[in-house]
């Protein structure tokens, strides 16, 4: 059945932002949303001059303007997406909830736990959607090794291994003219953690989503390599989860020879599992006592949970666009389901508010920890 698409807005994302357009390619992907307003920069003439480049029909100065304006229009925007620093995603969130309009929302959710705790109070009273971009969850191989654990594949498990590993920070970026690295490396813009929360929110959601398990628990050790940098380059974490698996998470963007390498293992009573977001589409899987298992995207051994994201035959290779693209599509399927009060389809995942508190509560906990000398904190 075709759909018209839904109506979107954007906060951020003007001209020279990356993330920005990795969200505009994946609302378009699939044909799902057509970006109609924005307000794409806190500097009005940049804000303009952004939306005439990208063809949008509606720019405003201020996000709170194009609040106001776009609830009042019939054919106003149904959802905003939320691409800013990190210290602007309540502000923006919480304008567009009380006025009834969905939010997808860029990672981590907040500057600040405080600031997380507030939106999620406002979220609750809102009709409206919450949607958070942890877009390693929407790959095929993410869901596959998800719905392996789920059925016991593994068996009982024990420990998981999480890493997400960088160089780009390994010099002083931030005072050399990259505007991403100034706004990353500072306090004021990005909250408490640096590389935590950069990195180490995406490291530590896909852990939790593809093992199930609830950490209890964590001993940090963060560290800040370069001179000056006011925020941690690099983070070590140990992890207790409910129920006595262990678990281990490396956040570094000071590790050179390392582009984006998030790497997750996952090792039970009856196997292990192992997938890494540089070469995506295949999982291993190894049986104790049997050989190592490839498992492929819409391959042999891949169940439906990745065939439903999956776009294109084995063998072509699906990546980070197509990934981010899949939680665009899951937040429409979901949207969809909202305005006729009926439940999303049928295996509909996407990362909920829910996941943006853990996320600022793990960023916490571990400055917490590390400021005591790595010692063990609840969560």
């Amino acid at each position: 059945m075709l759909h018209a698409p839904i109506r979107l807005g954007m906060v951020g994302g003007g001209s020279g932002a990356f993330i920005g357009a990795v969200h505009r390619i994946a609302a378009r992907l699939d044909g799902e949303f057509q970006l109609v307003a924005g307000a794409l920069s806190s500097t009005p003439e940049k804000a303009r001059a952004s939306a005439q480049a990208l063809g949008i029909a509606r720019s405003y100065d201020d996000f709170a303007a194009m609040a106001r304006a776009e609830a009042r229009r019939r054919d106003g925007i149904e959802a905003v997406a939320i691409v800013t620093p990190n210290h602007m995603h309540a502000e923006p969130a919480i304008t567009f909830l009380k006025r009834g309009i969905h939010v997808i929302c860029d990672k981590p959710l907040t500057a600040t736990l405080a600031e997380a705790r507030k939106l999620a109070k406002v979220a609750g009273r809102s009709d409206a959607l919450f949607i958070l971009t942890h877009n390693y969850t929407g790959y095929p191989m993410v869901r596959q090794a998800r719905a392996m654990v789920a059925a016991g594949d593994l068996g009982a498990l024990r420990l998981v291994q999480v890493e997400y590993a960088q160089e780009w920070l390994t010099e002083a970026a931030e005072k050399h003219g990259s505007k991403q690295a100034e706004w990353r490396t500072d306090p004021a813009r990005s909250g408490a953690g640096g590389a935590t929360g950069d990195i180490g929110t995406h490291a530590y959601n896909l852990a939790c989503f593809v093992s199930g398990l609830t950490p209890e628990a964590l001993a940090a050790d963060l560290s800040s390599f370069v001179p000056g940098r006011a925020l941690d380059d690099n983070a070590h974490v140990l992890l207790r989860f409910a129920g006595g698996a262990r678990g281990m998470l490396w956040a570094s963007q000071v590790a050179p020879g390392n582009e984006n390498g998030l790497r997750l293992r996952l090792y039970g009573e009856k196997g292990g599992l192992e997938w890494a977001q540089e070469d995506p589409n295949r999982l291993w899987f190894t049986p104790f006592g049997e050989p190592r298992r490839l498992v492929t995207r819409n391959g042999a051994g891949a169940g439906p949970e990745a065939a439903r994201v999956s776009r294109i035959p084995p063998g072509h290779p699906e990546g980070y666009l197509e990934a981010f693209a899949n939680i665009y599509a899951e937040a429409a399927r979901a949207i969809r389901a909202r305005r006729t009060g009926e439940a999303p389809p049928a295996g509909t995942i996407y990362p909920t508010l829910a996941d943006g508190l853990a996320g600022m509560r793990f960023v916490e906990a571990c400055v917490r920890s590390s400021q005591r000398n790595a010692a063990w904190v609840t969560l």
